[in-house]
């Protein structure tokens, strides 16, 4: 296995210098914090990370979690991670002061979690899901329900899950079936079955507070009568004890990869003895779970660009060691005398590498953007900016999901083929990467939920508002960028990008106008892909012009190399990748429809 997980470097580079932390530092919310505490926290993380995740990966691969006696068995280390990453504050970082928590920035816990998942991307998911689960109780639920759960679950004694998807309603919420009985008491009767639930049940859990969604006894159907709730597996007895409530772990399903982190399949309500308490008002359920959905598609896009990272410093790593063939003589010949040289000199494998380098640290910045807009948003009182903030985050979502998660699974794919015939091998880690970064594409909703969500609501969104302001910060870059003849090519070349993107639009939009959604979304998912690599690009123009400023003004935080390799990894990705949007904006501009409805030939006989 690989010895290093993790470019730390460029990481801090991208957080301090790129994106400014200091400016979220002169808010009054994060007025406690300044860059050296920060520092510290992040290298205490990496260091719990060497120590108690990364040398656990491929064990929780290779003896999975697995359903035994009614509950799931999981590693050992996540019993350790739960409790001491409890103490060290991993769970609670984010959360205000009175709840139990640091107060730090979104953009830091993102960074933080990134080192985590780059070492063991099984492990921080049981804290994540504990996470997510108490912010929903913090945010929408009574003073009773967050003394009795969140303080447990911030310190890791217990856990918590997201219960959204049934057997019969995988992405399709209106479709759920779970029901809620209003009883005499404050609680009401949940019964129903909730499956593909992360982190659902194991022996280490003393308690696992499960946030429902279910409908009242009632309700409207569809989306408008889905109600939250909080159900623990067991409740609160008047002594202070814990007794059983009537949630039954069925199953745990068994994966191609995240091995190590259990899916469970759960049930409700089997003997009518599941108690569960009303989060907020009802027929509000997907409201409240909605508003903490960006935080979750970020997390999944973080988790890919961290599989991705790790799988990079791995087959990095092999490239500088692996002796293998020679390099062409000036005649295009190779001296058999000649020793072997490394792979790393051969220039498709550099070409690899470099596929890989563009797309993890791109990612990387991706989703420190989108943490960036949350944390703006949250603490901008000024009514303009926020109405800005959150619609750079809205448009910005999809693409940070998306993005880490499809194009991580070609840089991790480049990795393994790195290494050749050993990349096949479980001898080596690259295999596993390739196994676990596959869910990420699936979570929080599929690519093409996220396309359609780009292309169908995000893009429109206040008369197309939010892509005008992502526009005008794209345009911004390119104004700076064109201030140094190096970078002057590659600032036209983004501008070109720009206008293609009205080109597309324009062809687009009129049949969303003309009501025909089917034939504008029929290819939403080559729209994100085009967008994505536009988006991508300005990110990489955005390191290089940072980059040169730094080598200009000798202002050397980090070694020459490491500027000019960001600068070289920038045009990299301008000639390899950024011309596939031509391609792709020829098909999306083709008047040929050979999906939808309206085509009428049994294609499939």
């Amino acid at each position: 296995m690989s010895k290093k997980y993790i470019d730390t470097e460029t990481l801090k580079y991208l957080l301090f210098d790129v994106h400014n932390l200091g400016e979220l530092l002169s808010k009054k919310r994060f007025e406690d914090h300044d860059i050296e505490s920060l520092n510290m926290f992040l290298d205490s993380v990496e260091e719990f990370s060497d120590r108690e995740l990364f040398p656990y990966l491929a064990e929780m691969d290779t003896k999975p979690a697995h359903y035994k006696d009614g509950t799931v068995i999981v590693n050992k280390q996540v019993n350790t991670y739960m409790k001491k990453g409890g103490e060290m504050g991993l769970i609670s970082a984010p959360f205000d002061y009175g709840d139990g928590g640091l107060q730090i920035p979104f953009i830091i816990q993102t960074a933080s979690t990134y080192i985590q998942e780059a070492a063991n991307n099984q492990l921080p998911g049981y804290g994540g899901l504990t996470l997510g689960a108490a912010e929903l109780i913090v945010h929408f639920a009574n003073e009773s329900l967050n003394k009795i759960y969140v303080p447990k679950m911030l310190s890791g004694q217990w856990g918590g899950t997201m219960c959204l998807t049934e057997p019969q309603a995988g992405s399709s919420l209106s479709d759920i079936v779970t029901k809620a009985y209003k009883t005499d008491k404050d609680y009401y009767k949940i019964s129903g079955q909730k499956i593909f639930i992360s982190a659902g049940d194991h022996q280490f859990a003393e308690n696992i507070i499960h946030l429902v969604l279910a409908r009242i006894e009632g309700a409207p159907k569809g989306t408008k009568g889905i109600s939250l709730f909080v159900v623990p597996k067991n409740r609160l007895n008047s002594d202070g004890s814990l007794i059983k409530n009537d949630v039954m772990t069925v199953g745990d399903f068994q994966k191609m990869g995240q091995r190590g982190y259990c899916t469970t399949h759960l049930g409700f309500g089997d003997n009518n003895d599941c108690q569960g308490w009303l989060v907020g008002e009802p027929n509000k359920g997907l409201t409240y779970m909605f508003k903490l959905m960006n935080a979750a598609r970020i997390g999944v896009g973080r988790g890919a660009a961290a599989i991705a990272m790790a799988a990079y410093q791995a087959s990095l790593q092999y490239s500088t060691e692996r002796p293998q063939g020679r390099k062409l003589t000036s005649t295009g010949k190779k001296n058999p005398d000649e020793t072997q040289c490394l792979i790393i000199e051969h220039p498709d494998v550099r070409r690899m590498l470099l596929l890989q380098k563009s797309i993890v640290e791109g990612s990387l910045s991706l989703v420190l953007l989108a943490s960036k807009y949350q944390d703006l948003l949250l603490t901008t009182s000024d009514n303009e900016l926020k109405i800005k903030y959150n619609l750079l985050l809205e448009i910005i979502t999809p693409i940070a999901k998306t993005y880490p998660s499809e194009a991580g699974i070609n840089s991790v794919s480049n990795g393994l083929q790195v290494l050749g015939g050993y990349g096949f091998c479980s001898d080596f880690i690259l295999q596993q990467y390739y196994r676990d970064i596959r869910i990420f594409s699936l979570y929080e909703g599929t690519t093409g939920i996220q396309s359609q969500d780009l292309l169908g609501r995000k893009i429109p969104m206040e008369n197309g508002k939010g892509l005008e302001l992502l526009s005008l910060e794209i345009q911004k870059t390119i104004k700076v960028a064109y201030q140094y003849d190096e970078l002057k090519p590659y600032a036209k070349k983004m501008g070109i990008k720009l206008e293609l993107t009205q080109e597309v639009l324009s062809f687009l939009m009129p049949f969303a106008k003309k009501g025909n959604y089917e034939r504008y979304l029929a290819d939403a998912n080559l729209f994100m892909e085009f967008f994505s690599i536009i988006i991508i690009s300005w990110l990489w123009l955005d390191m290089a012009v940072n980059s040169k400023q730094k080598l200009q003004s000798n202002d050397l935080t980090y070694s020459k190399d490491f500027y000019e390799s960001k600068i070289h990894t920038m045009k990299f990705y301008f000639k390899y990748e950024l011309p596939k949007t031509i391609s792709l904006a020829n098909t999306l501009m083709d008047e040929e429809t050979l999906t939808i409805n309206e085509y009428k030939k049994n294609i499939f006989v």
